[in-house]
């Protein structure tokens, strides 16, 4: 037995089995193979979920040879990329092609198809998920099938199979929609909290990429601005000491010790959220536009994340800033606050709405439970949809009040994969 579990140290298991492929083919016959011995498969992506999505209850796939960029047409901007590939390698190689992904999280650890299958996205009121960048799945069926889904070709498929939650078959390629490279100005300062809600509508809208983390217990938050700049524009990126100065000495070096110092004294830690909102610092900087999208993350956490109508943002936010207070044990990290417009995927978090998200954290190691069921529970109250690959206690039945086309979704996978190859105990929780 192989022993695999994820980032965060919230999943495990135990797969019997681990298989390898290094191409289409291979991927059809590992299928074929589980199949034929009445097993149940799993891709594992990077294990970047916080979920089980990934865990396999008795084969796995792991497609870490099996990545890079296949073809290119740089004209149109359409990629084509072995769905191993992680986001970091992705960005390097559109980076030499003079292409970039239109919008981005701001984590790369995860392969593109772990991301696009979990719902994974950045922020943007103009802009959707990294879902909403694809142009065209090639996928390998239960029946070891190698299919193509687009707009145009099995348009059903393809609506659901772009956050699919590797419930319909095994992603093996991804055509992604680029463009050419460019510049994103990165304005980054704290500003008091009331001040960011007050004009929250108006920030969304008039920047490209908005987004805040509110520190609990804190007066201020941290705001990012992120803006392209005109073609032609010079680079003025952060200087390599003051890079490492800001994010890993302060963001992850210091943050993650006044976390480990708040997880052994637990009273520390309101006193050091005031802190660490008081002391945030200013910074802005100009760069190619994936060195500004992602950010690294060294201190380990759990997280939940719930998309909410927009509209929802200021009632729900208010109402998770009164709980706060009220939790029995205290929270050592930020709230983060983003938005998307809406799009038509399937089981997208921002299926028909245009949406803002709230994800929450907590420290690894310290009691969240309470925090994150009572963050639910507010969420909740709107129709929250929580993200795919984050923790929620969600099920089938709860889920498919929030998604107009969740049945829709279970017709096609029915269809696809209608002995249940590719489900696992998530799976059989959210999708039924």
């Amino acid at each position: 037995m192989t022993r695999w579990t994820n980032w965060a140290g919230t999943a495990a298991a135990s797969p019997l089995r681990v298989h390898r492929p290094r191409g289409t083919e291979e991927i059809a016959e590992a299928i074929d193979r589980t199949a034929a011995d009445g097993r149940r498969l799993r891709p594992l992506g990077s294990g970047h979920s916080f979920t089980a999505i990934a865990a396999a209850d008795s084969d796995a796939m792991d497609l870490t040879g099996w990545t890079g960029i296949a073809s290119a047409d740089v004209a149109k901007g359409l990629v084509t990329v072995r769905s191993g590939t992680t986001l970091k390698q992705l960005n390097a190689e559109l980076d030499a092609l003079g292409l970039a992904m239109t919008n981005l999280g701001d984590i790369d650890a995860q392969t593109v198809a772990g991301a696009i299958s979990t719902g994974t996205h950045g922020t943007g009121a103009r802009l959707g998920g990294i879902a909403t960048q694809i142009a065209a799945l090639e996928l390998v069926l239960a029946d070891g099938a190698v299919v193509t889904c687009s707009a145009e070709e099995r348009p059903d498929l393809f609506a659901a199979a772009r956050v699919g939650l590797g419930a319909l078959g095994v992603i093996s390629a991804v055509t992604l929609q680029c463009e050419p490279s460019f510049l994103l100005s990165a304005q980054e300062r704290p500003e008091p909290l009331e001040q960011v809600l007050e004009g929250f509508d108006q920030f969304a809208d008039e920047n490209d990429h908005f987004e805040f983390y509110w520190f609990p217990y804190g007066k201020n938050a941290l705001v990012k601005r992120n803006n392209r700049l005109p073609a032609g524009s010079a680079h003025q990126p952060l200087s390599r000491l003051k890079e490492f100065v800001d994010y890993e000495v302060t963001e992850n070096v210091a943050f993650g010790g006044l976390c480990r110092l708040g997880r052994s004294v637990p009273k520390l830690v309101r006193p050091l959220g005031k802190f660490a909102s008081n002391i945030l610092s200013a910074r802005e900087y100009s760069d190619t536009s994936h060195r500004v999208f992602v950010t690294h993350r060294g201190v380990r956490f759990v997280e939940s994340e719930f998309a909410i109508p927009r509209e929802s943002l200021h009632d729900v936010f208010s109402e998770l800033r009164a709980f706060v207070p009220k939790l029995e044990n205290p929270v050592a990290f930020p709230v983060e606050v983003r938005v998307a417009a809406a799009d038509d995927i399937w089981l997208s978090t921002a299926n028909g709405r245009d949406s803002a998200y709230i994800a929450i954290h907590q420290f690894v190691g310290m009691p969240y439970r309470e925090y994150f069921a009572g963050f639910a529970s507010i969420v909740g109250e709107v129709g929250g949809r929580p993200h795919w690959g984050k923790m929620h206690d969600l099920d089938a039945a709860t889920l498919r009040s929030r998604y107009p086309r969740f049945d829709d979704f279970s017709r096609v996978r029915k269809e696809v994969d209608p002995a249940g190859l590719f489900t696992n105990t998530y799976l059989d929780r959210v999708l039924g």
